[in-house]
């Protein structure tokens, strides 16, 4: 993999290491945008097909990326917690069930699972780190495995967490929950699209990805991924186009109670969006033609000497073994002032994000080592 910076419009004048805030957009997306919002202009051109055809390609892309076999198992959504809604209502709780999440897990992967827990008297269990660094990202992930009891109804937690980048090992987690029959929802929303994932590895039940980061498409538009266990489910709104037959524009007061198969219930009205679907299949068939093995791998290679320069400065950065390489949270040792350090930064123009205790850095191919060479001379 090399640098591709100039596939994206970013300023020259800044560094941005703040993909896991918001990607920039690829110039051919852009393009793409552009050109669709300008159809709008000529309706009479946009035919009936068009409400079904680029839709069907989205999914198929996204199956593509996450590995699943069958991409009718996938939905076109406007945001994670809309994703992660039409999972948690559609799971069986009983009184006293069990919910896992993982300490500060971001909010769209939490009211919902607080909401259905109180609706049905449910257990929300949260799995905190341990208080220091040693081990850390090990410990975790062996405390999240101890949760998992025959109480366990579902595990809901990302691959990494989006403060730091710490990785947790799924496979390891569904091997545990299909002992205890527990459901697993994965927000892959840092992840997918700069970290390899397989539904057919991982095997989860449901994965739900916001499209402007790591999937590098636009705001408001996301994918998901529901496994046949949600093929009966009740989505969480009513849309024609989810419908049996919805192709035929003739028939549609012919009212049908059966829906499309299996995810397509899922989808959000209009999904069919004529600026934002072709722009996120433009954006996917770009990842999967680098494929996320390579962008992880060099991510690992542009900031390796950063990393090992931060951590002989005293910072904290997780283990390798136990972390992504696209996004790694740096904690600062005493000597190091952060409020100085966010002065130097914003000085020179660079991006990072400040997440809990963390600094949160997020790479992608669009940066260089010297990227990583600016943003070292800021802690020195």
């Amino acid at each position: 993999m090399q640098n591709q910076k100039h596939l994206f419009d970013l300023s020259p004048e800044i560094t941005y290491l703040n993909g896991a805030y918001m990607a920039p957009q690829l110039k051919s997306v852009t393009k793409i945008g552009v050109q669709s919002l300008q159809k709008k202009s000529h309706p009479n051109e946009i035919l009936p097909e068009d409400f079904f055809n680029d839709k069907e390609i989205l999914k198929q892309r996204f199956a593509t990326l996450i590995d699943a076999p069958d991409y009718r198992n996938t939905a076109i959504i406007p945001s994670v917690s809309y994703g992660i809604a039409n999972a948690a209502n559609n799971i069986p709780l009983q009184s006293g069930d069990e919910i896992i999440l993982v300490d500060e897990q971001f909010p769209s992967n939490v009211y919902i699972w607080q909401e259905v827990a109180k609706i049905n008297n449910a257990i929300i269990k949260v799995v905190y780190p341990p208080k220091d660094f040693k081990d850390r990202g090990k410990l975790w992930n062996q405390h999240i495995l101890d949760a998992i009891s025959p109480n366990t109804a579902v595990i809901a937690l990302p691959h990494i967490h989006w403060a730091d980048g710490t990785l947790f090992d799924l496979k390891a987690i569904r091997e545990k929950t299909n002992v205890v029959k527990a459901m697993l929802v994965i927000d892959g929303t840092q992840s997918v699209g700069a970290l390899p994932f397989s539904v057919q590895n991982i095997k989860p039940d449901a994965l739900v990805c916001g499209g402007y980061k790591w999937l590098l498409g636009p705001y408001s538009i996301g994918m998901a991924y529901y496994s046949d266990a949600f093929n009966n489910g009740k989505p969480i709104e009513h849309n024609w186009m989810n419908r049996h037959n919805s192709e035929d524009f003739s028939g549609l007061t012919n009212y049908e109670d059966r829906y499309k198969e299996k995810a397509a219930r899922y989808s959000v009205g209009e999904s069919s969006n004529f600026i934002l679907t072709p722009m996120l299949i433009n954006a996917i068939e770009q990842l999967i033609a680098w494929q996320p093995k390579n962008i992880q791998e060099y991510g690992k290679n542009i900031s390796k000497d950063t990393v090992q320069k931060l951590r002989e400065l005293g910072c904290f950065i997780e283990d390798d073994s136990f972390r992504a390489h696209h996004l790694f949270g740096i904690y600062l040792p005493n000597q190091i002032n952060l409020e100085e350090l966010k002065l130097r930064l914003k000085k020179e123009q660079i991006f990072v994000s400040f997440r809990g205790n963390a600094i949160r850095v997020s790479c992608n191919v669009y940066n260089s080592e010297k990227d990583f060479e600016k943003l070292l001379l800021q802690f020195s």
